[in-house]
């Protein structure tokens, strides 16, 4: 396992260096794990589009917490996201996990996307969200210590050097400090998610009712 040492430090710090990582999760199904291949990180105060931005909450509470521990947040009505918190505790920030490529259990994480589980292996885990399915990690897991070798969900060092250089750019999908260059990946690894940019929603013009 990583130590926790690994984790108490700013997210900026951890994040290129998780890469390559292994997460896993066992569960009475069995065991899926992932090699850790696209991250951003979020820094909670000094972070406009982390969170932590605004405070404590009782949905953010994990990240104030010690470093080496999951949190897991819902998002869209529909999707799980997984994040390892960083620094010491009492001060916010945290790894966002956005991609991996199966390494452990790729037919149960098929099994586990339904549809999306027929394509190739590279679409998996290639998102958070769907990172998140293929290991079946929900707010059950949220706050669970992934430095304990007797958690379900933890995670260990690389089983191999990086197939490429680590890249940075600017987080994907997000509103504010979308500039930012704190996502990070593997350079050439197909399982990494495609850059889209956050894009406003357009509200309907309001039709003048007829008198």
């Amino acid at each position: 396992m990583l130590a926790r040492e690994f984790f108490g430090r700013p997210a900026i710090d951890v994040a290129p260096e998780v890469l390559g990582c292994v997460l896993s999760h066992q569960t009475a199904a069995g065991l899926v794990a992932v090699e850790l291949t696209e991250v951003e990180a979020y820094m909670g105060a000094a972070d406009p589009a982390s969170h932590a931005y605004r405070g404590r909450t009782a949905r953010n509470a994990v990240m104030f917490g010690p470093p080496g521990h999951a949190y897991v947040y819902f998002t869209y009505g529909m999707h799980f996201c997984v994040n390892l918190v960083c620094q010491e505790e009492g001060t916010a920030s945290a790894v966002l996990l956005r991609a991996g490529r199966i390494v452990a259990g790729e037919e149960l994480a098929r099994s586990r996307r339904g549809r999306g589980g027929t394509g190739p292996p590279r679409d998996l885990a290639r998102g958070p969200a769907r990172l998140c399915q293929a290991l079946a990690i929900d707010r059950a897991q949220d706050g669970a210590d992934v430095c304990d070798p007797a958690s379900p969900l933890r995670i260990g060092p690389p089983a191999d050097v990086l197939a490429g250089p680590v890249v940075t750019g600017p987080r994907v999908g997000i509103s504010t400090a979308a500039d930012v260059a704190w996502r990070y990946w593997i350079a050439g690894e197909p399982t990494v998610s495609v850059y889209r940019r956050h894009v406003p929603r357009r509200r309907k013009p309001v039709t003048p009712s007829a008198r």
